[in-house]
């Protein structure tokens, strides 16, 4: 199992070494704590996608401008805000910046460990479908450009002998480019085909 990480970015050192102490009981975590948002900052593009435990309250960087900086510069990290009482308000504002959830101290153990799981649901929602774009522009490069021309035909709804009348080729001969980028795309509909078309970016990237 492929632990996950948590960064907890927090002034207060006795909060850092609670929240390590609990997701080290949890299990399955890879924990590195920060004293202030300016460290976890300077080597941020280093690190390993994961989830941010950003106190809000901090001397230097507070944790919006951290937030803002991450939403700014990086989209591999979910970040969950540590807040004092009172700071609601504050804490729905960040959450409007992309925060995830926010959790008052002192934290509750299980809501802390429920939000780090939403965190990594959607971690791993991104990189799955980060993969499946990948796959499908890999199989969209495998097609020649007569094949693609096919393929945006069948996009635009066209039948088999307009493309044919559009590419100045046969009917016949459009068939089977269509039954090559079919079988090259492992599809067996062109409503398939043209999901991984717009999965790949194929349209935009392809001027008519």
């Amino acid at each position: 199992m492929i632990a996950r990480n948590v960064y907890i970015v927090d002034d207060d050192e006795a909060l850092r070494q609670s929240v390590e102490m609990l997701l080290d009981v949890a299990g399955g975590f890879a924990t590195e704590s920060f004293a202030s948002g300016e460290d976890f900052l300077g080597g941020v593009s280093e690190r390993d996608a994961g989830c941010v435990l950003l106190d809000l309250n901090m001397p230097g960087l507070n944790g919006l401008e951290v937030l803002a900086e991450l939403q700014r510069t990086d989209n591999r990290f979910e970040t969950i805000l540590l807040t004092g009482q009172g700071d609601i308000a504050v804490a729905v504002e960040a959450m409007k910046s992309g925060a995830i959830d926010f959790i008052e101290k002192p934290y509750d153990n299980r809501m802390l460990l429920n939000a780090l799981a939403g965190g990594f649901a959607r971690i791993d929602n991104r990189e799955k479908e980060a993969g499946a774009i990948q796959l499908a522009r890999e199989n969209i490069e495998r097609l020649t450009p007569r094949e693609r021309d096919v393929l945006l035909g069948l996009i635009d709804g066209k039948a088999n002998k307009i493309i044919a009348y559009e590419l100045d080729i046969s009917p016949r001969t459009v068939e089977i480019y269509r039954a090559n980028l079919m079988d090259k795309l492992g599809v067996r509909s062109v409503a398939e085909a043209v999901r991984i078309a717009f999965a790949a970016g194929l349209v935009p990237m392809f001027p008519r």
